[in-house]
């Protein structure tokens, strides 16, 4: 496989991002740059915002354990990230679920004063390939409404007072918004705070990139928050870098429960309007043939060609296969 000379952008958080990273590291090591959200408030993460005056670091932690190359230093410090610690039975130990790759990043950022400054000396630790920036160097919060299932927003499709006696819940925590598609279709979905400074570092990556990559991953905290922040939304409208969306291989997760792979689509643009996708990769078995036409209609409006190509792996169908997945990308970028 001829190895590109892009110089990449990929925006997104958690697994999803993780997955293209994987595969971008083969194609673009040296020009490739990872920008993570900073709006977890679960888990370890969650945790640690608690405690401290710092960005969530769990994703952050997941897009350098991504970018360690198959080295044996590569994969062990990879291995050394992602580790968890348990206390021994019977004993609940305040260290508990805490990730070591997250309590490094924490480290350094106290050592260093600055997160991006931090992340560096962290890919250079683990001789990460590409580096990895925050979306905003100030730690985020989300909040949206959840509507009842009869009623679907213009991001799915339909009339939202369908049901004007059904009052819709507000959710204020990123990893409850995780979860609510179950409840019902999401919609006003925002960043706080509103007018937070997007890292200055991300909007000159984007500038400077051939391609900028959005997804896979949760659609509407991992994806979608990066054109919620309005000078990173103003960068991807403005670079003249070309834009490729990698879709979910499943369509309905806890929070897009009952949504087509078309209203994905609808909800980037419902959010974001003024920005053109160019590409868009799609695992053929992640669209049925039902789907397809609607499918490529939305992309249609938002000014994409849709790419069919085999991207899952093998043994398990629900993840992204990194060399597929790169293959895929290199011929993307490439056409």
């Amino acid at each position: 496989m001829k190895k590109s000379v892009f110089r990449v952008s990929a925006l997104g958080g958690g697994h999803g991002l993780s997955a293209t990273l994987k595969a971008l590291r083969i194609i673009a090591a040296e020009h490739l740059t990872a920008i993570v959200t900073v709006a977890d408030d679960g888990g370890s993460s969650g945790r640690i915002r608690q405690d401290m005056d710092v960005l969530p670091p769990g994703d952050l932690r997941m897009a350098l354990a991504a970018l360690c190359d198959d080295t044996e230093w590569g994969q062990t410090w990879a291995q050394v990230m992602q580790h968890r610690f348990r206390s021994k039975d019977g004993v609940t130990g305040s260290l508990d679920d805490h990730a070591m790759g997250n309590l490094l990043i924490v480290a350094l950022w106290e050592l260093i004063g600055d997160p991006v400054d931090g992340l560096r000396w962290a890919g250079a630790l683990l001789g990460a390939r590409g580096q990895v920036l925050p979306m905003s160097r100030q730690p985020l919060t989300m909040s949206g409404l959840v509507h009842p299932p009869a009623q679907i927003g213009s991001e799915g499709g339909s009339d939202i007072s369908a049901e004007p006696d059904a009052e819709p819940v507000r959710i204020d925590s990123q990893v409850e918004l995780a979860r609510a598609g179950r409840m019902g279709r999401l919609s006003d979905v925002e960043i706080h705070p509103a007018q937070a400074e997007a890292c200055a570092e991300a909007l000159n990556a984007i500038e400077l990139s051939d391609w900028v990559v959005f997804g896979p991953g949760s659609w509407y905290t991992s994806v979608l928050p990066h054109l919620l922040l309005e000078a990173m939304r103003t960068a991807l409208y403005e670079t003249e870098a070309k834009r490729c969306i990698v879709m979910n291989l499943i369509a309905e997760t806890d929070e897009t429960a009952g949504m087509s792979p078309a209203d994905h689509l609808r909800v980037l643009h419902h959010y974001a309007p003024q920005i053109r996708i160019d590409r868009i990769l799609a695992d053929p078995e992640s669209v049925k043939q039902s789907e397809r036409e609607a499918f490529q209609e939305v992309a249609a409006q938002i000014g994409a060609q849709v790419v069919y190509q085999e991207v899952r792996s093998a043994d398990r169908p629900d993840v992204h296969d990194p060399l597929r997945l790169a293959i895929a990308l290199n011929e993307v970028f490439s056409s």
